[in-house]
């Protein structure tokens, strides 16, 4: 009798290393299944490949080739390489003195070596929607050779779901924060999306350390921004005019009565990292309904779809192009969504 219990003793560890393998299993073909595990997270072409990333590309039928050159230089300027016709957003027209003194006082206007020379990037956009809570996905989206982030969303305190990392934060003077070393890496590169003159100025006034002028500003911006001048890039106007003529197919000089819609920072963020990346994933975008009022719309704060009724960006438009990019192939999302 008692060798009969030492027996199913010895054989018990037997069902539960079965019930673990099995629960293992089954978690990691759930995440698989939403693309928060890959195969392989080396920077190797055999990730490229298995994407097919060039395909993809052009299964998106924009009709003009990828650029990997993300930011203004200094030096386009002094051999009149850059020409344009439209003002910004979409353009540079109308702002090149103050573009050339934002770019003296801007140390450098490269994208990291050791981003720059890999065989295959790997990317992430994370978004700032309430959709990316309770996903714990901050442990993935620090895999990526490049994450990508927006404004000022917050990292410290939410790293379980949106990580760490940051390589490039996408911000304007309304949306910048006046302290960027408390949410960001030592490294990371903020970059500059002009949408008007003003926000130039802004940026050449706190590089410069000059008198700030406040005027022209739909919210205050930090009157006193603590980002160093060797990490401050400023994006091309080109992928801003791309995005909205191309993806979103909104009309650049609208006509008299027509609503004025111009992309947000994330499908802006989001069309640059198909433009650089080889592998391009995303976290944190969609909206709520519009019925659902009090929803949350942000992982942080307490803002809901109220505060969006007189937004200047079309985020239905948005959604559908997303849908349309992940049918395609050409973005894929880490958790569900809508």
């Amino acid at each position: 009798m008692l060798q009969g219990k030492v027996w199913c003793l010895r054989l018990l560890p037997i069902p539960l290393l079965i019930i673990i393998l099995a629960a293992y299993n089954c978690s990691y073909g759930v995440l698989g299944r939403y693309g928060i595990i890959n195969q392989s997270w080396n920077t190797s072409k055999a990730v490229c490949d298995d994407w097919v990333t060039q395909q993809k590309w052009e299964s998106l039928n924009f009709k003009f080739n990828k650029t990997t050159k993300l930011f203004l230089k200094l030096e386009d300027f002094f051999w009149n390489k850059y020409v344009s016709q439209l003002p910004l957003p979409y353009g540079i027209k109308g702002s090149e003195q103050m573009l050339v003194k934002v770019l003296e006082a801007a140390q450098s206007s490269d994208m990291p070596a050791h981003i720059e020379n890999l065989e295959c990037r790997t990317c992430v956009v994370v978004g700032n929607s309430f959709a990316i809570k309770n996903t714990s996905l901050g442990s993935i989206i620090d895999k990526y050779d490049v994450v990508i982030r927006l404004n000022d969303a917050p990292v410290r305190g939410y790293e379980e779901d949106v990580g760490n990392k940051t390589t490039l934060r996408f911000f304007y003077p309304e949306s910048a924060s006046s302290n960027p070393r408390l949410h960001n890496d030592e490294d990371t590169l903020m970059v500059m999306v002009p949408f008007k003159p003003q926000d130039l100025r802004w940026l050449k006034e706190n590089l410069k350390d000059e008198k700030r002028v406040r005027k022209g500003f739909w919210k205050p911006p930090p009157l006193i921004w603590l980002g160093h001048s060797s990490k401050v890039r400023v994006l091309d106007p080109y992928f801003m005019h791309q995005t909205a003529n191309k993806l979103l197919h909104i009309p650049l000089q609208p006509r008299k009565g027509q609503v004025s819609f111009h992309p947000t920072t994330g499908i802006l963020a989001v069309f640059v990292a198909l433009n650089y990346c080889d592998v391009v994933h995303i976290a944190g975008f969609g909206y709520p309904q519009k019925s659902d009022q009090q929803q949350p719309i942000h992982y942080y704060g307490s803002h809901t779809m109220k505060a969006m009724k007189s937004s200047p960006h079309d985020v239905n438009l948005e959604g559908q192009a997303l849908k349309r990019l992940e049918k395609l192939g050409a973005i894929m999302f880490l958790h569900p969504h809508l």
